[in-house]
């Protein structure tokens, strides 16, 4: 008959024999078994502060070009290599392809494109399908030019370059899917370990949502850039006696501010400035009806500043009465040097010449679709020969971004200091008044302020 089985405890197993011999008592402290376990700890805790610094760094972009170059210079830092290639080409649409060296000059990359596509790890990462292993995890090639399957061409460019090893990497996402690639060269044999691929991995998913969302911001900007285009002239009118020139600057989501110039009877030229209140496609739609209206009542009884004003007045509160907006008419004869103009709650014009540089005195008055009877007063003066009119919006002055007392005193300023030599040209005069205002240009993507100048120079 067997014994009975004792009964199972969890975690004990009953039929192991219990020692009956006491444990001797510790007489010290063992090595803490931790030591390897907090080693791999900190070097967790560095890796993941290197990804988080650059990380920050990349997300503190603001345009498509710095990710780029930030993405480049962190990738190579994360592999360990010297140089890098990125191509940044998005399947499905007619964007041209945008290709960015580090430590490549020109002539390496034009060496480079010699290459053909297929032969390239960064080629199959960028045409490979995007479930495919090489798609996901990126192309190591520890020795390019131990490989006996290596392109001819291929290997005579890594000889040209110097590189002797590289590591291909996709910039895709789930989201996003997959925007291009990019390869880092070593110059001598190698591949990145195990740890680097995975950090590199991860940067460039997070890196590949962030391009998309600028690819995203970017080609909205340039679709408001072509319709603002569009709703501004495509070129100035030719009047004798008169040279024209024009600046402006849409703001990155679309501004109403403005110009015009159109001949009109008896050799006479109508100039217009003007900005709708407000920002975005309704702003630029205001705009277009306003400029629109402008040039046809200017057509009608351009001689009279005041009467155009007006009726642009009555126009905007019969039509949209909710909208303000601003404007300035001038109707110039040039061959008797005489302009009229009138103003609604816009800015004085400037006359710069070489005896002269001073405001033109008009009468304050409120903005379009706030006037209490229509009507805004009008001045009239006349420019001496070799003299420039410059008319602008007040998104010029908010761009210094000084108070606007400061403001009216840079412009006077600026134009005090266009050199003599380039007063008889509107263009050079535009340009540098620009320059002086805003140093940082014209383009700065941070702004959203609208910007125009308008120069009429009389010979």
């Amino acid at each position: 008959m067997s014994a009975p089985h004792l009964p199972k405890v969890a975690g004990i197993d009953p039929e192991v024999p219990v020692s009956t011999q006491t444990a001797a008592p510790l007489r010290e402290i063992p090595a803490a078994p931790g030591a390897f376990i907090q080693d791999r700890l900190a070097g967790w805790v560095s890796d993941l502060t290197t990804l988080h610094e650059l990380t920050e760094r990349l997300a503190s972009t603001a345009t498509l070009d710095a990710t780029l170059d930030e993405l480049l210079h962190a990738g190579a830092a994360l592999v360990g290599a010297r140089r890098g290639l990125l191509v940044l080409e998005r399947a499905g649409t007619t964007t041209p392809s945008t290709t960015l060296g580090l430590g490549l000059g020109p002539a390496d990359l034009g060496h480079l494109e010699t290459v053909e596509r297929s032969a390239t790890a960064l080629g199959r990462v960028l045409d490979g399908p995007p479930e495919a292993a090489d798609a996901r995890d990126g192309i190591a090639t520890p020795d390019l030019l131990g490989d006996q399957d290596l392109d001819a061409r291929h290997r005579e460019v890594a000889t040209r370059l110097g590189y002797a090893a590289s590591y291909a990497l996709p910039l895709a996402s789930e989201a996003a899917g997959r925007l291009g690639g990019a390869v880092w060269f070593y110059d001598e044999p190698g591949e990145p370990s195990e740890k680097q691929r995975h950090l590199v991995g991860l940067y460039a998913r997070y890196a590949t949502e962030h391009l998309a969302r600028l690819t995203e911001l970017e080609r909205a900007r340039a679709d408001i850039a072509t319709v603002a285009e569009e709703l501004l002239p495509s070129r100035l009118p030719r009047i004798p006696g008169v040279r024209l020139a024009a600046r402006h600057r849409t703001g990155p989501q679309g501004g109403g501010d403005w110009y015009d110039a159109l001949p009109l009877p008896d050799h006479a030229l109508g100039l217009a400035v003007g900005s709708v209140g407000g920002s975005g496609p309704s702003a630029m739609a205001a705009m277009g009806r306003l400029r629109a209206s402008l040039r046809a009542y200017a057509v009608m009884e351009g001689e009279d500043p005041v009467a155009v004003l007006s009726d642009l007045e009555l126009l905007l509160r019969l039509t949209e009465p909710a909208r303000t907006a601003t404007a300035l008419f001038a109707y110039c004869e040039p061959a008797a040097r005489k302009v009229v103009l009138a103003g609604a709650g816009h800015t004085p014009p400037l006359v710069l010449g070489d005896r002269r540089c001073e405001y033109v005195e008009t009468t304050l008055s409120a903005p379009l679709g706030m006037l209490a009877c229509w009507e805004a007063p009008s001045v009239e003066f006349s420019p001496a020969p070799g003299e420039t009119v410059l008319l602008y919006t007040d998104g010029l002055l908010r761009r210094t971004g000084d108070a606007m007392d400061r403001a009216f005193a840079r412009l006077h300023s600026a134009a005090a200091s266009v050199p003599k030599a380039d007063r008889h040209d509107p263009a050079a005069v535009t340009d540098h008044v620009l320059r002086a205002m805003l140093p940082d240009g014209l383009d700065r993507s941070d702004s959203t302020e609208d910007v125009v100048v308008l120069a009429a120079h009389f010979d």
